[in-house]
């Protein structure tokens, strides 16, 4: 049985996708957040919603949909967390 994921894994997984699925440069869907972070769209949206607040995702908004970019800030985000990531992991834990 695969463990359950935190909040923060959860966290670095959307800001990944939005990284990595970014190929246009125009933004990534709620859709392929979703399915790529294995979610329901209440609680992606309400995810999405924090994240927009918080700074670590832009919010691109269109004529009917929204698209969503990592900020900088976001980034800076991810690089912590794979060092965390690394040094829990040199100490034999798992996040």
């Amino acid at each position: 049985m695969a463990p359950y994921r935190t909040q923060v894994r959860i966290i670095a997984d959307v800001l990944t996708t939005a990284k990595d699925m970014n190929t246009e440069g125009t933004g990534v869907g709620v859709t392929t957040l979703i399915r790529k972070g294995n979610m329901s769209y209440t609680r992606m949206t309400k995810l999405l919603s924090e994240l927009v607040g918080s700074g670590l995702l832009l919010e691109l908004s269109g004529d009917k949909i929204s698209k969503y970019m990592i900020s900088e800030k976001g980034v800076q985000f991810l690089a912590a967390y794979s060092q965390f990531e690394d040094f829990a992991q040199s100490f034999g834990l798992r996040l």
